[in-house]
């Protein structure tokens, strides 16, 4: 007689979250991206249940030292619409990076997301700053090392 065990289903009162600080020196954008959305979602995790809002806290520092690969800096382009006649407005990933570089990162992790309420809900778990410091240290966060 086999048996089978019941499937787990986590329950969002039972969710453990942890603060993560990635520092995104020299990383390449879509590899970063890649491991914040994994972490937000809580992939990382063997509790993850994709209805429920598992994920951690991350906190990427230094996003204005973030590489773009091959050339993408000059090729790649973010698009904002304002609904009226003539108002589409191309930002390049250069220009883009030296107005506000935080948005590139959010930008990136919110396209390796799926497209839900749960997911917007997820991204805001993720705090981007442009320099070394930030102000989540009362959090007591985990350092996280990504390979490059």
């Amino acid at each position: 007689m086999l048996s089978f065990k019941k499937s787990f289903n986590l329950k969002k009162e039972e969710v453990d979250r942890k603060w993560h600080v990635i520092d995104a020196e020299g990383q390449t954008l879509g590899r970063l991206a890649a491991a914040v959305a994994r972490i937000l979602r809580g992939k990382n995790k063997a509790t993850f249940t994709p209805n429920v809002d598992c994920g951690d806290f991350v906190v990427v520092l230094n996003s204005d030292k973030i590489v773009a690969s091959g050339a993408k800096a000059t090729d790649k382009v973010y698009y904002k619409y304002s609904g009226f006649p003539g108002g589409l407005k191309a930002t390049k990933l250069a220009e883009q990076m030296r107005k506000d570089s935080r948005k590139v990162v959010l930008a990136a992790v919110q396209g390796m997301l799926p497209n839900s309420r749960l997911a917007n809900k997820q991204l805001t778990k993720c705090k981007v700053f442009k320099g070394a410091e930030h102000k989540h240290a009362a959090q007591q966060p985990v350092k996280l090392e990504i390979k490059k």
